[in-house]
């Protein structure tokens, strides 16, 4: 049988992101846009009903939530705050999005360590997770961030960028190589924690869109972490990623966690397409033209039509590989991509479409669709643009026959 209903437990955390958007979020998403700061007080309120540490294991202070941070109850918990506003509810993942590493890879002393941190209902800490580089971009095996070993630490060097949090996160998950161009067999990652020497913040980027969220250039020059930071501890040593391959890098790889965190941009994308097709409806149900509301015109109602298809489509693709994730199905045929991918889409031609509903005050900052147009474009471009996704995708089916 297939069951489409959530959970008693999952729709009570939806419904505590859905209150917590309407109440927290939406009424200040415009002035944080134009600001371009982090919500600083919507993250305490958020932090302090668990909405920061909600997918984080019990044992560690979390909520442990069915899923974790990839399973549906996630994802129902993200549409629900990208409703309220992208940027803010990126912002309020992020401590989640760099458990991930963690979790996946880290050694159980390094879990006890840092994930508690995430955790505390006291004090906000985010995490970025720094991944993309200027010369790289979505070919991540061509990363030149390198590592090396001096005495009982390890040294990084090199320039991370568009990083979320760069520069202000309390944990940056450093991805990098032993020698630039290593690829795969030489990378590994690192736990760089706020006041290590040798990282610094970069450029600020001043975006198009999801301006509420801070984004950065992180500078690694001559950085220094013990050697207990890196993800699984020593190639020798125990722990999830440990046993590493080739040169002494090895694990940690970036591409497995992007096909799970993938989701969660997947669901963010969903409840920013949501929001406009709601203000296009209600707006299409009252404003009047040829003696009628314009929804009643064909041009129009097809229009919301198809933005409901889409929309649906794309909740039901997200919420496919949440399940699967929930039931440890393996994600063979791509499907986190495919949820992003389509999702990514879905939000920008619906915020395109609410526009053309509402015409020429689409186009102005007295109506929220003109934010939501802007912040949607990221989402064909982020978390690895849609025509890697496709070839991700298609790689996947072929290599499965």
């Amino acid at each position: 049988m297939v069951d489409f209903a959530l959970t008693p437990e999952q729709y009570e955390m939806r419904d505590l992101a859905r209150d917590f958007a309407q109440r927290e979020i939406r009424p200040v998403a415009a002035d944080y846009d134009r600001s371009a700061e982090v919500a600083w007080p919507v993250l305490e309120k958020a932090n302090a009903v668990g909405l920061l540490s909600f997918g984080l294991p019990e044992v560690f202070g979390g909520g442990g939530v069915p899923g974790g941070l990839i399973g549906v109850t996630n994802l129902a918990v993200m549409e629900e705050l990208a409703w309220g506003c992208a940027a803010i509810a990126t912002t309020i993942a992020s401590s989640i999005y760099a458990a991930g590493p963690v979790l996946a890879f880290g050694t159980e002393e390094q879990c006890r360590r840092v994930l508690p941190r995430f955790c505390d209902p006291e004090v906000v800490r985010l995490g970025a997770v720094c991944i993309t580089e200027p010369t790289g971009g979505s070919d991540v095996g061509a990363m030149r961030t390198t590592f090396r070993r001096d005495g009982d630490e390890y040294v990084l060097d090199g320039t991370k960028c568009f990083i979320t949090n760069g520069g202000i996160a309390d944990i940056h998950v450093v991805f990098a190589v032993d020698e630039p161009g290593a690829g795969w067999a030489g990378m590994a990652a690192f736990l760089v924690e706020s006041g290590m020497p040798g990282l610094s913040m970069g450029r600020v980027e001043d975006k198009l869109g999801v301006r509420a969220s801070h984004t950065a250039e992180v500078v690694l020059e001559d950085c220094r972490v013990p050697l207990e930071n890196r993800l699984g501890g020593e190639p020798s040593g125990r722990g999830t990623a440990a046993g590493g391959r080739g040169r002494g890098g090895g694990g940690a790889n970036p591409l497995f966690l992007l096909q799970y965190s993938r989701l969660s941009y997947g669901a963010t994308a969903v409840g920013l397409a949501r929001a406009a097709l709601e203000y296009a409806l209600d707006y299409a149900k009252e404003r009047e033209a040829f003696g009628r509301p314009i929804a009643d015109h064909q041009a129009i109602g097809h229009k919301l039509a198809d933005m409901a298809m889409q929309l649906d489509a794309a909740r039901m693709l997200v919420w496919r590989a949440g399940w699967m994730a929930d039931a440890g199905v393996p994600l063979a045929r791509g499907e986190g991509s495919m949820a992003k991918c389509f999702a990514a889409d879905t939000a920008v031609k619906v915020t395109y479409e609410a526009q053309q509903i509402l015409g020429g005050h689409g186009y102005m900052r007295d109506h929220p669709v003109e934010k939501w147009y802007r912040d949607a474009r990221v989402y064909p471009i982020w978390e690895g643009t849609n025509e890697i996704q496709r070839t991700i995708i298609a790689r996947a089916l072929t290599a499965l026959g």
